[in-house]
């Protein structure tokens, strides 16, 4: 797989929720979660799973926006649209109608933060224990503030990204923020093996 299918996602630092999306040569602002990158990701912690994952599906708004041509499958959000975000529920991580007896996030917000989601496929084949649910690509706040777990973007971003993803491209969360990536003993062993004593 190519880089030009490897939407690589990297925090900017530790203390930080802002960070970079890189796919091929372009890249984009974005902003994830505010229990930051984690490995151990589980439901109700804020925070962006780290790992390599498929992008399944695009939902979006179209009383707000006009959706580019895409290669992903795509469909309006309807009023009654939520996301079950209930561990116990037989329909954990999956579009619900709300309401309904089981927790679920709705999908149609007034904020417009769903406008344009992309479901990012973590936890979802399937479902299981308690390891995280709605995990999406979307529209992000003004500010940049932290998500509940998701990678945020502004809105023009997000609609220049997404025509760009096909049914191959996967989504790589790096847990290492950018700015430690040069410390870590793998970077320290290639400057060492990249070092010349004419460097002197």
């Amino acid at each position: 797989m190519t880089d030009e299918n490897i939407l690589i996602v990297q925090a900017d630092s530790a203390e930080t929720s802002r960070g970079w999306a890189t796919l091929g040569p372009r890249r984009w602002r974005c902003t994830v979660g505010e229990g930051g990158i984690r490995e151990d990701k589980v439901e109700g912690d804020a925070a962006t799973p780290a790992g390599e994952y498929p992008l399944r599906r695009i939902y979006f708004r179209n009383d707000r926006l006009v959706l580019p041509k895409v290669r992903l499958p795509a469909r309006p959000i309807a009023e009654h649209d939520g996301w079950c975000d209930d561990p116990q529920s037989p329909t954990y991580n999956r579009l619900v109608h709300v309401p309904n007896d089981w927790s679920a996030e709705k999908m149609w917000r007034e904020d417009g933060l769903y406008d344009l989601v992309v479901v990012v496929g973590y936890n979802d084949d399937p479902p299981e224990g308690e390891w995280g649910s709605a995990i999406f690509l979307h529209v992000a706040r003004e500010d940049y503030a932290p998500t509940k777990g998701c990678v945020a973007f502004s809105q023009a971003d997000l609609l220049e990204l997404v025509p760009l993803i096909s049914p191959e491209t996967r989504l790589r969360v790096l847990t290492l923020p950018a700015s430690e990536a040069a410390t870590t003993p793998e970077a320290e062993a290639k400057a060492l093996e990249d070092f010349d004593e004419k460097d002197w």
